[in-house]
């Protein structure tokens, strides 16, 4: 939890000042009470980072405020532990009540649980799969993969990940019984497979298992003999330290992932995680040379063949979208929701997930900017879709949303909506 701060209340007494604020005027810029903002100043009340990004941009600090709130001490962005493609079992227990177990084993521990306490099956070490078998399973990994990405925008990951899991196995075994060429598409594609697991992982509040099948994305590709896809894990990993509230980490790794020697395309996504890291730290300029540099980098990407896309299928206009998120934690809430405004109305209505995480931010961008029956009528409809896909992290910015309007306890919409919005905002993720 943040902690009271004379050193901010202190600076940002003497930036209010400066600029010729009273703090009825400031109130009124960012919308909390002159007496909340009193308690800051004086050092009694903790700022939240919410605050001190609005007060940075009301008064031109340039960041200086936001840096003097301390980014929370998570301690979870740590390397994930490696493993080569080859050097682990997986095991999956699958319970008749819905509920999933999976679990990356050393084969040595196999060994040690007794054969009997696993059923398995499979190929003889010589098998080998014709080439129509080979090119007939890479056809229809292909079409299920679509339909699961599709289906991720309207249900909870837990009904996914064994099917994922279960398809991205099957491809890395298939591959070791084909000719070299159906090999590397096997792998490549297999590396879809455990990319996206490791998002829909991440979606469950679990990081450090998201890492870890990002790393395995990774070793799949390289033995696929693509090297590609170690860049955008840079970019995932930076995804991880954006949702930790870490800037600095969040620049660092997407600034690594923009190597010349890498595609476009992961460049260009790169590019739009560097600006949202620079929107954490309030740095405006910046954030926006990394968005200029991202549009230009997506508009010439490279066609990836038959592989499907990397990063999101939903956004018709990523850049655009990403700027509006930016500009929210900028401190411009109404030019961020105003920006929402114009790319949700883009995305398809059935790419439920994508709807929610961008619908409930702009809805948190009109509170805080004092719009709170706006911001009531647009969060409403969107929380049958929260409880449906049960996303870790849109849940983060639903606590945010939650917290600016118990500021508006007193508002008829607000009662309406706190019942439900309390339930959801802590709503397990499993």
């Amino acid at each position: 939890m943040p902690q009271p701060s004379s050193e901010f209340g202190e600076a940002l007494r003497e930036r209010r000042l400066g600029a010729g604020l009273s703090l009825t005027a400031l109130s009124a810029v960012v919308h909390y009470s002159k007496a909340q903002l009193s308690k800051v100043e004086r050092g009694i009340k903790a700022p939240s980072r919410d605050l001190a990004r609005l007060c940075d941009a009301a008064l031109h600090a340039g960041g200086a405020l936001i840096g003097l709130v301390a980014t929370p001490a998570t301690g979870r962005s740590k390397e994930p532990p490696r493993y080569g493609v080859d050097e682990e079992e997986w095991v999956m227990r699958l319970s008749p009540g819905g509920s999933s177990w999976f679990q990356p084993v050393g084969r040595r521990e196999v060994v040690s649980a007794g054969a009997a306490s696993l059923v398995s099956w499979g190929t003889g070490s010589q098998g080998r799969v014709s080439t129509t078998g080979g090119v007939g399973m890479l056809d229809a990994s292909r079409s299920l993969f679509t339909h699961y990405r599709r289906l991720g925008q309207s249900v909870e990951p837990g009904f996914l990940l064994p099917g994922l899991i279960a398809q991205t196995h099957t491809l890395r075994e298939l591959s070791a019984h084909v000719d070299p060429r159906t090999r590397q598409e096997l792998l490549a594609l297999g590396s879809r497979y455990a990319e996206y697991v490791g998002w829909l992982v991440q979606e469950t509040g679990d990081e450090q298992a998201a890492l870890w099948w990002t790393q395995r994305a990774v070793d799949l590709a390289a033995a696929g003999g693509d090297r590609a896809l170690a860049g955008y894990a840079l970019v995932r990993r930076a995804l991880v330290t954006l949702y930790q509230d870490d800037a600095e980490q969040t620049v660092a790794l997407a600034r690594q992932a923009q190597s010349g020697m890498l595609p476009p395309r992961i460049r260009g996504l790169a590019a739009q995680r560097e600006a949202q890291g620079h929107a954490l730290a309030g740095d405006f300029g910046a954030c926006l040379r990394a968005l200029d540099r991202a549009r230009t980098l997506l508009a010439r990407q490279e066609s990836e063949g038959d592989a499907p896309v990397i990063g999101s299928m939903h956004l018709p206009d990523s850049v655009g979208m990403i700027t509006g998120w930016c500009l929210f934690d900028l401190g411009q809430p109404r030019q961020a929701a105003e920006e929402l405004d114009r790319q949700l109305a883009l995305v398809s209505p059935d790419a439920v997930r994508t709807q929610v995480r961008y619908g409930v931010r702009r809805a948190l961008a009109y509170a805080s900017h004092g719009e709170i029956d706006q911001a009531c009528t647009l969060a409403a409809p969107l929380l049958d879709g929260v409880a449906a896909v049960r996303s870790a992290t849109v849940t983060i910015d639903l606590r945010r949303l939650a917290r600016v309007l118990a500021r508006y306890s007193g508002h008829a919409l607000v009662r309406r909506l706190e019942p439900r919005l309390a339930v959801l905002s802590r709503l397990p993720v499993s």
